[in-house]
């Protein structure tokens, strides 16, 4: 392998895809558009719940119960109920998530010591959010209890809990996913760019120029990918400052060492896009199973949205030849820890594997001969 003949290629590479607007597109345009689309629209936050309240006491201890739920911050009031046969029909329409029902005796049991009962009715046809409002629920009622029985019996309760989030203080979704996000990202924006290179000579008549060269497959193919390193990196620099300066996620950990691994990740990622396009040899067709191979695994099988603890044993197998699992693995930590070698150091070198597969796979794929 020459240099010169390297340089060649990457040269060659770079002034086509300066001619080529789709590839720009997806190269420069792509990235920052899913990390803004996705950072909107995907959040585990539940901020806004609707609340209907039926109150059948119209006590004071009452009141103070629904000032507690609207000083949270977390509930909205938005009707006030009569009868409970209204309830059901509210439900029905989505006009509320969760609905209160103090019963009559609520103020004058606990004037007089004894527990008293409030029902929380949550529409859970949303499990997710019903889980988080029935959390956000017991919370209050627990707060409200400690306070009514420190005011009635002036004594503290036996067990205090003093709780710490770390890295995530403010258990914001968005700091999980804004990081997550640049993996997903760039496992598909990787593949998808260089899944056009080999098509492209083969569609546009070029190859019979590259075959008649005295270039080697590992010198086209590394010259192919230099490019595309290049750029992938200026697109992970984009989505983290993005991430930072946009949605306001933290970055505690090392640029270099985010650099570093990002170069292992993309490695891998654009050696998966050449070997699709040396196979395909059509455009349309490469970039079609690119986005198969890569959008699917990555969003699903990462880690990214979904625990890989909580999934079958089977799939927590296939989630080992997820490549963009190590990466989330590795920006979450940059980002919100701030861990360095020490702690990513697995997968690092499992990122590295993955780039050797995939630049080997596609140099091996690749064929200068012509069909006869």
């Amino acid at each position: 392998m020459k240099l010169g003949r390297l340089w060649a290629m990457a040269r060659k590479e770079v002034i086509q895809l300066r001619r080529d607007t789709r590839s720009l597109i997806l190269a420069f345009l792509l990235p920052v558009l899913l990390l803004v689309l996705f950072g909107y629209a995907i959040s585990f936050d539940v901020t806004d719940v609707k609340t209907a309240v039926l109150d059948e006491d119209r006590g004071a201890a009452a009141r103070e119960l629904r000032e507690a739920f609207g000083a949270s911050g977390y509930f909205t009031f938005v009707a006030e109920l009569a009868r409970p046969g209204e309830i059901g029909a509210l439900l029905d329409r989505g006009g509320a998530q969760l609905v209160l029902v103090i019963p009559p005796d609520f103020s004058r049991n606990l004037n007089s010591g004894r527990p008293a009962t409030v029902q929380a009715i949550v529409d859970g046809s949303d499990a997710n959010t019903a889980t988080i409002v029935l959390a956000y629920t017991r919370a209050i009622a627990r707060s409200y209890s400690l306070k009514v029985q420190l005011e009635g019996v002036q004594r503290a309760p036996a067990v205090t809990l003093e709780s710490r989030v770390w890295y995530n203080e403010e258990l914001t979704s968005r700091n999980m996913i804004v990081p997550g996000l640049v993996a997903v990202i760039m496992m598909i924006v990787a593949a998808l760019l260089t899944s056009l290179t080999i098509a492209r000579e083969w569609e546009r008549g070029t190859m019979e120029q590259l075959a008649a060269t005295p270039v080697s497959r590992v010198e086209v193919v590394l010259g192919k990918l230099l490019p595309y390193v290049l750029i992938g990196l200026v697109d992970v620099a984009v989505c983290a400052l993005l991430g930072v300066f946009l949605f306001g996620v933290p970055f505690r950990g090392s640029a270099l060492l985010l650099l570093a691994a990002s170069t292992a990740f993309l490695l891998g990622g654009l050696g998966l896009g050449i070997f699709i396009s040396a196979v395909t040899r059509s455009q349309l067709l490469a970039s079609q199973l690119a986005m198969v191979v890569t959008f699917l695994p990555a969003f699903l099988l990462s880690g990214f949205l979904y625990a890989i603890a909580n999934m079958p044993a089977l799939l927590q197998a296939v989630t080992l030849l997820v490549p963009a699992r190590y990466f989330v693995v590795v920006t979450r930590g940059i980002f919100l820890k701030g861990v360095g070698v020490e702690a990513l150091y697995v997968q690092g070198l499992l990122m590295l594997a993955f780039a050797s597969i995939g630049v080997a796979a596609a140099i091996r794929a690749f064929r200068k001969e012509l069909p006869g």
